[in-house]
């Protein structure tokens, strides 16, 4: 009997802890537009609300792309591997699945030199790296 009644006394206070806060809520001199934080949600949540250039439309064709060839060749890798640990001591296998996995980790490479080059050109060209 006596938990029943700590428990009620508690789902009493709880509930009353959110009429409080409505009651607060009520209040007319809040104004939720400027302290809410939601006038300049966008840039938080780190999308441009800024009007994009031809060269922010390149930058995310050339990284789609760039990721989607690096997602191949990461296939290609785990691909190789799994040829590699079925092989059964097949000495063909193993070297075919060696001789993959050297490719698509060179291939992984050049993706990411790539991705490297093509980010310090845009970024060379839309004049954010001189300051």
């Amino acid at each position: 009997m006596r938990a029943k009644r700590l428990i009620s006394l508690i789902f009493i206070f709880i509930l009353s802890l959110g009429v409080f806060n409505l009651a607060l809520a009520q209040n007319g001199s809040y104004d939720f537009s400027q302290n809410s934080g939601l006038s300049n949600t966008g840039n938080k949540a780190g999308y441009k609300t800024t009007d994009t250039t031809i060269n922010d439309y390149i930058a995310q064709i050339i990284t789609v792309i760039l990721s989607l060839v690096g997602v191949v060749f990461l296939g290609l890798a785990i691909y190789a591997g799994i040829i590699w640990m079925t092989a059964s001591g097949n000495e063909e296998k193993v070297s075919k699945a060696k001789e993959m996995l050297t490719e698509s980790i060179i291939g992984i490479i050049i993706v990411l030199a790539a991705y490297a080059i093509s980010y310090f050109i845009l970024k060379a060209t839309s004049g954010s790296l001189i300051q």
